[in-house]
């Protein structure tokens, strides 16, 4: 259900806007890298304007997940080391419970069998 409605208040309007500007803006644009001659630059790449706005949206978004992901190795390396202390922690507790049960059914005195009343 909740996928429903997010794909009808977001996906099919984020689509529609992103069919119109591909079809707004169709013309070429010139892309260089050439910082010293603007008239004759070395290399030209003439895309689509919306073809370029494209390309640098998920480039931003590829270097944002990547810059987000690069700050947060502290705290994956954190947890990761508390993982592993809860795992160790885990284990011993296993261990005494089995060392405290072996304990009990060896320190239990044994039953004594009374004859049956007469």
């Amino acid at each position: 259900m909740i996928r429903k409605i997010v794909l009808v208040l977001i996906l099919i309007p984020l689509a529609v806007l992103i069919v119109a500007l591909a079809v707004a803006n169709r013309e070429l644009v010139a892309v260089s890298f050439d910082p010293f001659s603007r008239t004759e630059p070395a290399f030209v790449l003439r895309v689509p304007l919306y073809a370029l706005v494209f390309l640098l949206v998920i480039a931003g978004v590829i270097i944002g997940g990547v810059a987000s992901w690069l700050r947060q190795s502290r705290r994956r390396q954190v947890a990761r080391a508390r993982e592993a202390e809860l795992r160790a922690a885990r284990g011993e507790i296993d261990r005494l419970r089995r060392e405290l049960a072996a304990r009990e059914t060896a320190a239990a005195p044994p039953l004594a069998l009374r004859p049956p009343a007469a």
